[in-house]
């Protein structure tokens, strides 16, 4: 009998691999912006990583209060969203949790192309107040959570490349907005994200910033909460992810102990093996909000 290896469909986050513009790192060609790691998907293809360098240029050009610039999206790149697309739609209906599934409705994404940045901006800011703002790549953690308390959400635009349209090593545009954008089109959640960022900002030591950065991982990225009898998903790199949310079944479900998540540490290159698991979304609302304003 043939066993087959699955393939991590999709693991992604804030604090994975650099790639990202360095500033202390002498460039020989200024347009060569993205370091990609040699085992990256799209290492060898030398179109891919100009369109990159573009797309990230443009988050480099950019200046805070600016109209966010369009992405130049390729046939290519659209296929990959749909396909991408695809396997999502019916994940999300067994098991994204209710508030999400509100909030996707109230965004109504295109399942035919890539959303600019811009028009998703424009719909979750008229909803919670929060403003995605371009980045090149990654940023360091303090740098992301702390922006959160102003109401910004450093977004990322590329796309992942098109050979892998279900795994990705860094977060990209669909992370970003299938998970990050459409929960920030919660309220509720929007001011979850907020308290984090304040919270960061009162965390001078750095294991402070590390056990607010696990919180962060075990909640705003992997959270968990019970409908009724099914568990459901509220986390960002859970929603974001079809092979992630079907794998929810095979995780150890722990009860939601913020104190207990802020001291585990995880692995963000392989599905998550143990997740917190609310009671229910007011459950983590209110348990989450007083823990951070606490902080």
């Amino acid at each position: 009998m043939e066993v087959k290896t699955k393939q991590p469909l999709l693991s992604d986050h804030v604090d994975m691999r650099l790639v990202a513009v360095d500033a202390d790192e002498a460039i020989s060609d200024r347009n060569a912006i993205v370091q990609l790691d040699p085992d990256h998907p799209g290492f060898r293809d030398r179109e891919y990583r100009k369109r990159r360098n573009q797309i990230a240029q443009l988050a480099v050009n950019f200046q805070p209060g600016d109209q966010i610039p369009d992405a130049p999206y390729t046939a290519e790149e659209h296929q990959v969203w749909r396909t991408i697309w695809k396997a999502l739609g019916p994940a999300h209906q067994r098991h994204a949790c209710a508030e999400y599934l509100s909030s996707l409705r109230r965004l109504s994404f295109d399942s035919d192309r890539i959303p600019q940045l811009r028009e998703v901006n424009e719909k979750v800011q008229a909803i919670s107040g929060f403003r995605l703002e371009p980045v090149a790549g990654l940023v360091q953690p303090r740098v992301f959570l702390e922006n959160l308390a102003n109401g910004v959400f450093l977004c990322t635009q590329y796309i992942r490349h098109h050979s892998t349209p279900l795994y990705t090593p860094e977060p990209d545009v669909v992370h970003e907005i299938v998970g990050h954008g459409v929960t920030l089109a919660s309220e509720r959640l929007a001011e979850l994200n907020r308290l984090f960022g304040e919270a960061v900002k009162r965390a001078t030591a750095q294991d402070a910033l590390d056990r607010l950065s696990r919180v962060y991982w075990f909640t705003i990225e992997f959270g968990a909460l019970r409908e009724g009898e099914s568990v459901k998903a509220y986390g960002t790199g859970l929603l974001s992810s079809a092979g992630e949310m079907e794998e929810m079944g095979d995780a150890e479900l722990r009860p939601l102990d913020i104190e207990a998540a802020s001291h585990l540490e995880y692995d963000p290159t392989h599905f998550q093996p143990v997740l917190f698991c609310a009671e229910s979304f007011e459950a983590m609302y209110q348990t989450l909000r007083e823990y951070l304003i606490r902080w």
